[in-house]
């Protein structure tokens, strides 16, 4: 099975960057396909780290890059806004599961229902709270591998505290681990330069 991305932002923020090589270690490169990227972009404009995990992107939309004759039953997009919930035996009925953009709006703006109207494919719920692109990635991925969404561990809108005085709060939802929301690699430190950055603009 593949994990599709139609890219919707404008370029690779740093935020977008470890969004996208965590998930490639989480499925494997062989996985992963990234569509929708500008027209005329070369490898030289894809960001050295996703270069080295191996990502494979493409120019072409969604609609575009799935072969003509893979039928729309195959499909499955990812929606909020889905009445059913992705199952473990979803697993044989599907063979590409679409999530469209990152980094998604609090509130959410329906990002994913410019792919609803394109596709016009079958949807399925991740529950009912949004969450980071990576952690859709993962939760669908766990489902798929014989867990089902309500035995899945999360938490939701988590405070991630960096001293006393210092936090931040995460609007979305995140797979537990270990007592801790899963975050992609390198995502602490960002957060903190980025919470440092704030507080030099009161100064």
């Amino acid at each position: 099975m593949k994990y599709i991305i139609e890219h919707m932002e404008k370029g690779f923020t740093q935020w977008v960057i470890l969004e996208y090589s965590q998930i490639l270690r989480d499925v494997g490169r062989e996985n992963l396909i990234l569509t929708s990227l500008p027209d005329g972009t070369t490898e030289k404009d894809i960001p050295e780290q996703l270069v080295k995990l191996g990502l494979q992107w493409s120019t072409k939309d969604v609609t575009q890059f799935i072969p003509s004759t893979t039928p729309k039953s195959k499909l499955c997009l990812l929606d909020p806004k889905a009445e059913i919930d992705l199952q473990p035996s979803d697993k044989g009925e599907f063979d590409y599961f679409i999530f469209g953009g990152i980094l998604g709006d609090h509130p959410p703006k329906d990002r994913t229902g410019e792919l609803r109207e394109k596709l016009q494919c079958p949807g399925r719920r991740l529950g009912d709270l949004q969450m980071s692109t990576d952690t859709a990635v993962r939760t669908t991925k766990i489902i798929l591998d014989g867990t089902a969404l309500e035995k899945i561990n999360f938490i939701d809108y988590p405070e991630i505290r960096f001293s006393k005085h210092e936090a931040i709060e995460m609007p979305f939802r995140y797979v537990v681990e270990g007592g801790k929301p899963i975050l992609p690699e390198g995502m602490l430190g960002l957060l903190k330069r980025d919470s440092e950055r704030s507080l030099d603009d009161f100064f």
